[in-house]
């Protein structure tokens, strides 16, 4: 036993010795790395969720999921992290997995599958433990995900961007998977108008939900721009009439003037969190009137409309019923970190909102726990709240540190 610590601590040592970031808040930057790492199943590449199952997002309440499993969005993002501060042997094995996953439904003309097992399994049915109580009486304990037979626009955003930047930090781009990079943006030019259930997997009903159209505009942005870097074939008159018809549409349908921000979905006056995104995948400059307006509608307290408590991000206003849930949650730890990088970006101009982003950032770090680990949500009174850790989280602080650094470094 001895011997297998040694061999292991040694292992993770080496590891993290090949790590770019010497910036600020290094510890909490390589603590999260080393939760990413042990993460990712070695034989195969995928990259899980979170390593549990059923933990709940409210004591006692019914919003308790499986998220041992490999989502397309979440391993995207975990790629992302890692490429930031320069590990790349991970980034290559997720995308040979994500090769042997096109191949296996080559067949079946359509998107991607959403979440799949750490072997390549498609079929994750939803079962109700009856007998366990759950954590904290917090029923039903659920095993499974029926979440992998949704439709979910956003993950080719997610994927093509992980992609664009394996292509540019790792390893040229194969034919194979260019081949499969063509027949997905080729397969969401014909699909990008229909509603889904959006990044948080609502479960009451399909929208038409401004991040899902957000995303898709990346897919299109990122293949366009990796088919000219590498002079690759593409329909790209197809591809840049749909890119720019998301950019009118998102503009229009997304925003709402009496509100004066961009908004959950078309018709809906709700904020959403996720939309924090949009000047980190440059959508928008961060220092845009709309995208500063948005940013400070989101940043007020829940009484005054906004979706901010003490610095903390609910991702929506879960007691509007949307998602088709009852009960309510905590707030989202990684639409916290969001915040503190969209103040970052747009903190570059203005000092103020720099310094209000190391605020909020300084005070996220307090609420990890001993281990410097996170879980999915943080709760009114500061306890962790949904499946523990959460790579949603961790990749997200990775991010936030490496801006907000360069940023006070006036990078």
């Amino acid at each position: 036993a001895r011997n297998m610590f040694k061999t292991t601590v040694q292992f993770l040592h080496e590891w993290l010795s090949h790590s770019r970031y010497t910036g600020r808040w290094r510890e909490m930057v390589s603590r999260s790395a080393l939760a990413l790492k042990l993460l990712t199943f070695e034989p195969t590449g995928a990259i899980v969720a979170a390593p549990t199952c059923s933990l709940p997002e409210q004591i006692g309440g019914g919003r308790n999921w499986d998220y041992r499993y490999t989502w397309i969005r979440d391993s995207a993002f975990t790629v992302y992290g890692l490429l930031r501060i320069g590990f790349t042997r991970e980034a290559t094995a997720f995308m040979h997995w994500l090769n042997a996953r096109a191949r296996n439904e080559s067949e079946a003309p359509g998107p991607l599958q959403i979440v799949y097992g750490i072997d390549g399994r498609t079929d994750l049915t939803e079962l109700v433990l009856d007998h366990l109580d759950g954590y904290k009486g917090s029923k039903p304990v659920r095993i499974g995900n029926g979440a992998y037979q949704h439709l979910q626009l956003d993950i080719y955003g997610e994927l093509l961007d992980s992609i664009y930047l394996c292509d540019k930090y790792v390893a040229p781009i194969s034919y194979l998977g260019w081949s499969h990079v063509r027949s997905s943006l080729d397969w969401l030019c014909q699909n990008w108008t229909r509603e889904d259930e959006g990044i948080w997997e609502v479960r009451g009903g399909r929208r038409h939900f401004v991040y899902s159209k957000l995303m898709c505009w990346v897919a299109l942005d990122r293949g366009l721009r990796l088919s000219r870097k590498r002079s690759l074939p593409a329909d790209h008159l197809k591809w840049l009439t749909m890119r720019d018809r998301l950019y009118e549409e998102i503009m229009t349908k997304g925003w709402d003037e009496s509100r004066g921000s961009f908004v959950q979905s078309y018709g809906s006056d709700s904020l959403d969190a996720s939309n924090l995104i949009m000047p980190l995948v440059r959508f928008i400059s961060p220092t845009d009137p709309r995208m500063l307006s948005t940013l400070e509608a989101i940043n007020r307290p829940p009484l005054d409309g906004g979706l901010v408590s003490d610095g903390l991000v609910h991702r929506y206003d879960a007691a509007t019923g949307m998602d088709g849930l009852t009960g309510t949650e905590g707030t989202f730890n990684m639409c916290s970190f969001w915040l503190v990088e969209a103040l970052t970006r747009a903190g570059r101009t203005d000092r103020r909102k720099l310094d209000e982003a190391q605020l909020l950032f300084e005070r996220m770090l307090g609420y990890a726990n001993h281990l410097g680990l996170y879980a999915e949500e943080t709760g009114d009174s500061g306890e962790a709240l949904g499946n523990f850790p959460q790579a949603f989280t961790h990749l997200a602080l990775i991010s936030a540190a490496f801006d907000l650094d360069r940023a006070l470094d006036g990078n």
